[in-house]
């Protein structure tokens, strides 16, 4: 990836609906060249889609919560990463290391839903301890996609 390649995605990651033309002007190249350049970022996997930045409070999400996972003993890594893949509610989930297995992103309608996902955890046997932070505001935060809309 060159300095041409890094400047489009700039463009894009700013505003995703700019058209070819002014950011063919932005970076110095034909929109010919940059629309070549934009597909062959695609194909190599460095685009990996076009999205909306939404508004969670807009769509009735308003609370970020962040949920630390210790897995329960004997349970399959595997299913419960296709469960937790599965779920609306879910917005990031990573694996990570020191004394948690998983760190959970959740974008929820208020604090019922919170325990509601909390106990279906509990219920569904998956883990042996959790600690929740709840974020009261956000000082740098990524595009929020929210899923199961």
């Amino acid at each position: 990836m060159d300095t041409i390649d890094r400047k489009i995605a700039t463009c894009l990651m700013g505003d995703a609906r700019l058209s070819l033309a002014e950011i063919s002007a932005r970076v110095g190249l034909s929109t010919s060249a940059v629309n070549d350049r934009i597909q062959k970022l695609r194909q190599r996997g460095a685009i990996r889609g076009i999205r909306a930045d939404l508004d969670p409070a807009a769509f009735g999400r308003p609370v970020l919560a962040f949920l630390f996972v210790a897995l329960a003993r004997g349970i399959s890594e595997e299913a419960f990463r296709a469960d937790i893949a599965g779920r609306p509610e879910v917005t990031a989930c990573h694996h990570v290391t020191g004394g948690w297995n998983y760190l959970i992103q959740l974008r929820l309608e208020g604090l019922e839903a919170l325990e509601a996902f909390l106990s279906m955890l509990k219920a569904g046997g998956w883990i042996e301890r959790s600690e929740t932070m709840l974020s009261l505001s956000a000082v740098v935060e990524p595009p929020v996609i929210l899923r199961g809309l």
